[in-house]
């Protein structure tokens, strides 16, 4: 069996990440992982280059001659067929509204016409690299979240992310569906924690990270707010459990780092709501998004 690879790319608005994947045995070759931080916000030219740099490394320190194929895990708002950005007003990204990330990057690399370049969106990427990551995941339908910035979700069925019919939410998203007073991401999300923590202290925090340091030290109010969003995640997702038939359900994203703040009081109510769901949470998002990039190349039996 000759061995395809393809290099994959983990784009956020602070870092870009880069691996070569064996596509056969959806591997990251370790070796091959490179991370460059940037401010998302300079010129266009500038982040290319960067981006540039973090490809030409990891693609070097492969040692892999030929490529597949590139893969890239971007946020939105995007055009993930045409590869055209639509990201406005998120202070990240601003020079890049509407511009074809496929064609820059295939020029800024003199890559053949023929050479796919695809994309995919973080949440999926992360619930389909979840998927490949434990071979015995092969026959479950997973649901994944991604928590941090927004509320990001997926819906994996053997390896396929879903996004219509009547098992999974509009567009297979979960972070706009009606939530108490307004929406899901309202409350379970960075901007949803720091509320809630100023509503029960009067304080206002700056970070996600400086009110998981207070919980650290014991804040009570801090860990009340995270007991809070594990209750209301738990909310949002039985529902779909159900709906999907999803075997297991996987946390990633940056508030999953506070996991023993939240997961007790998550599971607890979905205990008391019956669901049998094996609950994870993600090890490694990062190489889960690389691989879950990679799997839109990925063919069974090469």
């Amino acid at each position: 069996m000759n061995k395809e690879y393809a290099l994959g790319l983990d784009v956020g608005g602070t870092h870009i990440t880069a691996a070569v994947i064996a596509i056969n045995e959806m591997k990251v070759l370790d070796f091959s992982v490179h991370k460059e931080s940037f401010d998302s916000n300079l010129p266009a030219v500038e982040v290319l280059d960067i981006w540039e740099k973090a490809i030409r490394t990891s693609w070097k320190n492969s040692g892999v001659e030929k490529l597949e194929g590139l893969a890239i895990c971007m946020p939105g708002p995007f055009d993930y067929t045409n590869g055209i950005c639509w990201i406005k007003g998120q202070a990240k990204y601003e020079h890049f509204y509407s511009l074809n990330i496929r064609e820059l990057i295939r020029k800024r690399l003199n890559l053949s016409d023929d050479l796919p370049i695809l994309f995919d969106n973080d949440a999926n990427c992360f619930g389909k690299g979840e998927f490949f990551k434990n071979a015995e995941n092969s026959s479950k339908r997973l649901m994944g979240v991604t928590l941090g910035t927004g509320l990001g979700a997926s819906f994996i069925d053997n390896g396929k992310a879903l996004d219509s019919g009547i098992q999974v939410p509009a567009n297979g998203e979960l972070y706009n569906i009606p939530f108490k007073e307004s929406i899901a991401e309202d409350y379970v999300s960075v901007r949803g924690l720091l509320s809630r923590y100023y509503d029960v202290s009067g304080m206002n925090i700056k970070n996600g990270l400086a009110l998981f340091n207070l919980a650290n030290t014991g804040d009570v109010m801090a860990i009340k707010v995270f007991e809070e969003m594990g209750e209301n995640l738990a909310e949002i997702v039985i529902p779909w459990f159900e709906k999907f038939e999803a075997d297991s359900f996987i946390i990633g994203g940056k508030i999953a780092n506070a996991s023993a703040y939240f997961l007790s009081a998550f599971k607890e109510k979905i205990k008391i709501a019956g669901s049998e769901v094996t609950v994870l949470v993600s090890a490694d998002n990062e190489i889960a998004a690389l691989l879950g990039a990679a799997s839109m190349l990925y063919k069974e039996n090469i």
